[in-house]
């Protein structure tokens, strides 16, 4: 309980930056996660169970349906299905959990984590970005950093995304003052485009396609 207390303790920290940006960051709630994966015919980050490609059976959506809709009945009303693809990654909602605070993360994580665990799944690790995300996310990083945004990496495969905003704004990246910054503003008006076009693709129904 005590090492929640202090996830939740910096989450709000991280919240409130994104709260200024309206842009996914690294992490913005604490991950709530099985403790195994699947033990054969698996591939990817053992780490992250949502990385592990493999297990795209019938049986495991089922088991994320009923962990998604016992997060549902415990504070999260709009939390979606996680999707799993035919290559067994998962992608999560986890843009709707934003608005809870520590007593509900909490009250999620005691009434839910079984279920969880029996589906291999975390609440906010995503799968791996798929490649026309991967290149939404580099033509947005190029025209930022055309725009007046010149330390904008490109992304890759590993860097963290939110279904449905896709890559968003490195805070390392940008000066102060974030999206209020007169030079941000400028850079994210000349870009809004493609930025809208990297969002639509990371959306959970494109993800399918993907």
């Amino acid at each position: 309980m005590r090492r929640l207390l202090l996830a939740v303790t910096a989450t709000l920290g991280l919240i409130a930056f994104s709260a200024c940006t309206d842009e996914p960051s690294t992490s913005t709630v604490p991950r709530l996660s099985a403790t195994s994966t699947a033990s054969t015919g698996t591939t990817g980050d053992t780490g992250n169970p949502n990385a592990v490609g493999g297990d795209a059976s019938a049986a495991r959506r089922t088991k994320l349906h009923a962990a998604a809709d016992c997060v549902r009945q415990h504070g999260a009303p709009n939390y979606q299905d996680p999707l799993l693809t035919s290559d067994g990654y998962v992608y999560t909602d986890d843009v709707a959990l934003r608005s809870l605070d520590g007593p509900q993360l909490d009250a999620i994580e005691t009434a839910c984590q079984d279920l969880i665990r029996a589906a291999s799944f975390s609440m906010r690790d995503q799968g791996p970005a798929p490649p026309k995300l991967i290149q939404a996310g580099v033509r947005s990083a190029q025209c930022l950093r055309e725009n007046g945004l010149p330390n904008f990496k490109d992304p890759t495969a590993d860097r963290p995304f939110s279904p449905g905003k896709g890559f968003g704004l490195d805070p390392e990246a940008i000066p102060a003052g974030g999206k209020q910054n007169p030079t941000v503003m400028r850079a994210l008006q000349a870009c809004r485009k493609i930025l809208d076009e990297e969002a639509a693709l990371s959306s959970l129904g494109s993800l399918g396609h993907a």
